[in-house]
């Protein structure tokens, strides 16, 4: 099964890709009209064949939905339109945890800003398939 996560921004959406175990950076793409991106999103999903998508969910820290959950849920709707598999991932930290592990790695803060997209959709990614791994070892021990 092939997966490709999604952190969608303001301006931006970080894509990582994986075929489930390990999450990698794919690209970010800078966008201004949602459905421009989504075009362009269906040619990577046709590209790389993928059969899910895990779309982060970015809540509140007192896990209320604000606008831009709101927004990603919209985002979510039109995918699912075009008929693909859409999953939500609590992306809650996500950004931030992009953001240290590239200064930990020494980043410089033009290279992080290229970057922390495409790493926050490899956290949101690899924080489902964690998930989905832990959950399929405990039904194959039952």
């Amino acid at each position: 099964m092939n997966y490709l996560g999604l952190d969608l921004g303001t301006k931006t959406l970080g894509l990582a890709i994986s075929k489930g175990m390990i999450a990698t950076m794919l690209k970010t793409i800078r966008y201004e009209d949602i459905d421009k991106l989504i075009l362009e999103l269906q040619n990577i999903i046709s590209e790389y064949k993928i059969d899910l998508l895990v779309l982060g969910l970015p809540k509140n820290m007192n896990n209320t939905m604000g606008p831009r959950a709101l927004e990603t849920l919209e985002f979510k709707e039109k995918l699912e339109k075009l008929n693909y598999k859409v999953v939500l991932q609590d992306e809650r930290l996500s950004t931030v945890s992009a953001h240290n592990y590239m200064i930990k790695a020494d980043l410089s803060r033009k290279k992080r800003k290229e970057k922390v997209d495409a790493l926050a959709a490899t956290i949101i990614l690899q924080t489902y398939l964690d998930k989905e791994n832990n959950n399929e070892r405990r039904t194959n021990e039952i």
